[in-house]
């Protein structure tokens, strides 16, 4: 789950709607992961004490029960069910030298 600034929301939903024709509601991949981005947005508020409250709709895709792992990436903010979340690092870790790799390689 991702969280974004509403400036940075803008943004993305800018680019996700977007293409070089400005149709693309016409490409049915752009059509479905809009479906996916878009209608699983919602805005939430910051309370007085800094805590927002995730829907319920939210919270049941990512299984998030008591726990979750919050992390800040870039800009936007990523929710993760803390046990996922582990286990995705661990499994990151082990490709880590690999992904550097990929990453930095310029030729490709």
């Amino acid at each position: 789950m991702f969280i974004f600034t509403i400036k940075e929301w803008e943004k993305v939903s800018k680019k996700l709607s977007s293409s070089n024709t400005d149709l693309s509601f016409l490409k049915a991949d752009q059509r479905n992961f809009n479906r996916y981005m878009f209608g699983r947005a919602a805005e939430v508020e910051i309370d007085s004490i800094g805590r927002i409250l995730i829907p319920d709709f939210l919270k049941e895709r990512i299984d998030l029960k008591n726990s979750a792992a919050i992390v800040g990436v870039r800009d936007r903010v990523e929710i993760w069910n803390d046990k996922v979340w582990a286990k995705n690092q661990a499994e990151i870790e082990k490709q880590a030298e690999v992904l550097a790799e990929k990453i930095g390689d310029d030729s490709k």
